[in-house]
C-alpha cells in the first residue's frame, strides 16, 4: 500500500470517550467531579436531558465505565447522569414517540419524546449542524433569546476554541413548539433552541506515533478521514505525527465542490491531508481519486455506509471490535483490535511474506543453472564429455535435498531496512529481471562453474581424456560414477551457499545474523545427511548410480558454499556502496 486512509476515532485514538466539560451560555461546567449534579443551572439540566433522551446507550453506573452502546453515547449518558438527570432506559423508551437515527450526511440524530411539558424534539450532533438549524438560544436561567448573527459568531468561536484543543464536541438542541404527527425529519430538525455543548476527550493511542513514523519511513502517506470537526481532527493528527506543518485540513463540503480533475490534482501532492465532516460518499470519492493517481489505497471503516468505500479500496480494513458485519464482509482484512499500529505491523508482515516468497523462488531458480549446464556440456561436446549428472540424481536433488531449506526460507524474519523502503510499484512482478539475473547468472552461474570444475577434476584424477569410453564395463566407468557423484555433491554444497545468500535481498548476512533462522539450519543439516546417506549406503548408491569420490575431491566441497555465498555477498555490498544505503535495492 502507498496510502492509508484512516478514521480517527478508535483507530488513532483509544475510543475511550469521557466527557470533560459542558458548555452553556452561562459558561463551562467541568465534568470531572462526582458531585457535579448537586448544583446545576436550568440550562445545564435541559442540555443533559436532551443528551440522555436522544441516545441509544445503556448506562450501568453513573461513571460511564460500564455501559453498552456507542462509546460516544455512553460518555454523553454518563455526563447527563453526572448533571443529575435520570438515565433509566425503560423511562426513555416509554417517552420516545419517534426516532431518527444518526445520519452521516446530516450528522444529526433526533427523537420526539413525550415529557411533562408535552412533545419535545431532542436533537444532537455536530455543533455547526445543530447551530444551523437553531433559531433560539437557551439562557442560563432557562429562558430563550433570539439567535442573531452576533450570537452565532460567538458560538462559532467557542466551538472553534474547544475543537482546536483536540476535544470532540457534540451539541444539543430541542424544540417545544407543536408539530403535526406527519412532520418530516427536515421539519422536525428545524426551529431548534440551541442548548449547549458537551466536550469529550478521546486521547490518542500512545503507540500510534511510532506506527505513523514507521509508515512514513516506509514511504506510506496517511490521509485522515473523519466525521469530527476539522480542528479536532487536525490536533489529534498533529499529536500522533500525521501531516506535520504542511498538513491540509479541509471539510468534506469543500471537497464536494471540487471537480474530479481538481480533486485529483489536490490529492496528487505528497502532503498528508485531514478530511473532516466526511460522509461515506466522500470516502468513496477519495479512494477513487487516489487510485486514479496510481496509488494503492488502504481504507478503514466500521459502518454499514462505509462498505462501498471498503470495497472500492485496494485493501479495505474493517474494525473488528466496533465494526458492523456489513463492513467486515466488504473488507479485505479485519483489524481485530481497531488499532492503527496494527496496520503498520501488517504492512511489515506483508512485506516480509512478499520477500520470503521471492527468496523461495530465488533459491529454487538458482539450482536450474547447475542442473542444466551439465546437459549442455554433454550435448555441445557431441558426447566427447560424458554426462556429468543423471536424471535420477536430479530427482534426488529436487525432491530430497532442496525441499526443506526452501520451505525454511519462507519463514525468514524481516531483514534490516524492510520498513525504510518505498512501496513497490503496482506494476512490479514478483519474478522480475533482477531476481532472474541473480538466480540464473550470479548464484546459478557461480554454482555451475564450481560443479563442472569438480566434475572435470575427478575425471582427470582418474585418467580420463576427452572422448574416452566410460560405459559400463570400461576401465573408466568407476571414475565416471565418482565424477557424477561429485557433480551431485557439488550442487548440494552450492545449495547451502545459495540458501544463506537467499536469506537477504539487500542487507548483509552479518546484519541479519547467521543463526537467526533455526529452521534453515535444520534444513541444511537434513540435506547434508541425506546427501551423505545416498552416497554412502551401498544399496542406495548403486540404485542411483553413485560412487564416493576420493578424499582429495571431497575436501574441496566445503569451499563451494563459501564461494557461492561470498560472490553474492560481494555483489550486494557493491550495490549498497553504489547507492549509498545499507539496505538499498539492486533495482534502485
Amino acid at each position: 500500500t502507498s496510502v492509508i486512509c484512516t478514521d480517527k476515532t478508535g483507530t488513532l485514538t483509544q475510543n475511550r470517550m469521557h466527557s470533560v466539560l459542558a458548555w452553556t451560555t452561562g459558561g463551562e461546567q467541568p465534568l470531572s467531579r462526582p458531585d457535579t449534579g448537586s448544583d446545576v443551572s436550568p440550562a445545564l439540566t435541559r442540555l443533559a436531558e436532551a443528551m440522555a433522551s436522544c441516545n441509544g446507550a445503556v448506562l450501568h453506573d453513573d461513571s460511564g465505565a460500564d455501559g453498552v452502546g456507542d462509546p460516544t453515547e455512553v460518555a454523553l449518558m454518563a455526563a447527563a447522569a453526572m448533571l443529575g438527570v435520570r438515565v433509566d432506559p425503560a423511562q426513555r423508551s416509554d417517552q420516545r414517540q419517534r426516532l431518527f437515527h444518526f445520519d452521516p450526511r446530516l450528522r444529526l440524530m433526533s427523537t420526539v419524546d413525550q415529557t411533562s411539558d408535552g412533545l419535545v424534539v431532542h436533537t444532537k450532533g455536530a455543533p455547526e449542524e445543530v447551530l444551523a438549524r437553531s433559531t433560539l438560544l437557551l439562557e442560563t436561567d432557562g429562558g430563550t433569546s433570539e439567535l442573531d448573527e452576533e450570537r452565532r459568531q460567538e458560538l462559532t468561536r467557542v466551538i472553534t476554541d474547544y475543537a482546536g484543543k483536540g476535544l470532540r464536541l457534540l451539541a444539543a438542541g430541542d424544540r417545544r413548539t407543536p408539530l403535526p404527527a406527519s412532520a418530516t425529519r427536515d421539519e422536525i430538525e428545524s426551529g431548534l433552541t440551541f442548548l449547549g455543548l458537551i466536550a469529550l476527550l478521546d486521547p490518542p493511542r500512545p503507540e500510534v506515533r511510532a506506527a505513523v513514523e514507521a509508515c512514513h519511513d516506509a514511504g506510506i502517506r496517511i490521509v485522515v478521514i473523519t466525521g469530527d470537526h476539522r480542528l479536532t481532527a487536525a490536533e489529534i493528527a498533529r499529536e500522533v505525527g500525521i501531516g506535520g506543518p504542511t498538513a491540509s485540513a479541509v471539510d468534506a463540503e469543500e471537497l464536494d465542490r471540487l471537480g474530479d480533475q481538481e480533486l485529483d490534482e489536490w490529492l496528487d501532492a505528497d502532503d498528508e491531508v485531514i478530511v473532516s465532516r466526511s460522509s461515506p460518499e466522500t470516502k468513496m470519492r477519495i479512494a477513487q481519486a487516489l487510485q486514479a493517481n496510481g496509488q494503492v489505497v488502504a481504507m478503514t471503516g466500521d459502518g454499514v455506509n462505509d462498505a462501498p468505500a471498503l470495497r472500492q479500496a485496494d485493501i479495505g480494513i474493517a474494525m473488528g471490535r466496533s465494526g458492523t458485519d456489513v463492513a467486515r464482509e466488504a473488507a479485505t482484512m479485519v483489524l481485530t483490535d481497531d488499532n492503527f499500529s496494527t496496520i503498520a505491523q501488517a504492512v511489515e508482515a506483508g512485506r516480509v511474506v512478499y520477500e520470503n516468497v521471492r527468496k523461495f523462488i530465488l533459491y529454487i531458480f538458482a539450482h536450474a543453472t547447475p542442473e542444466v549446464v551439465p546437459f549442455l556440456v554433454f550435448a555441445l561436446s557431441g558426447g566427447r564429455v560424458p554426462l556429468p549428472l543423471t536424471v535420477i540424481q536430479i530427482l534426488a536433488i529436487d525432491i530430497g535435498t532442496e525441499t526443506l531449506p526452501a520451505l525454511a526460507l519462507g519463514r525468514e524474519r524481516a531483514e534490516p531496512g524492510i520498513m525504510t523502503r518505498p512501496p513497490r510499484p503496482r506494476s512490479e512482478h514478483i519474478v522480475d529481471r533482477a531476481l532472474l539475473v541473480r538466480a540464473w547468472v550470479l548464484l546459478g552461474g557461480t554454482s555451475a562453474v564450481l560443479v563442472m570444475a569438480g566434475f572435470f577434476l575427478t575425471l582427470s584424477a582418474g585418467g580420463w581424456t576427452p572422448g574416452a569410453d566410460v560405459s559400463e564395463g570400461s576401465p573408466l566407468h568407476q571414475t565416471w560414477l565418482q565424477a557424477t557423484t561429485m557433480t551431485f555433491l557439488g550442487i548440494v554444497a552450492c545449495q547451502v551457499g545459495t540458501a544463506f545468500a537467499a536469506r537477504t535481498e539487500h542487507a548483509s548476512l552479518r546484519q541479519l545474523g547467521v543463526f537467526t533462522n533455526p529452521l534453515l539450519l535444520w534444513g541444511v543439516l537434513f540435506e547434508l545427511v541425506f546427501a551423505a546417506a545416498i552416497v554412502m549406503l551401498p544399496g542406495v548408491s548403486s540404485l542411483l548410480g553413485m560412487a564416493a569420490p576420493d578424499t582429495a575431491q571431497l575436501l574441496i566441497l566445503p569451499l563451494f558454499p563459501v564461494i557461492v555465498w561470498g560472490v553474492d555477498e560481494a555483489a550486494r555490498a557493491i550495490t549498497r556502496r553504489r547507492v549509498g544505503r545499507p539496505d538499498a535495492s539492486p533495482d534502485q
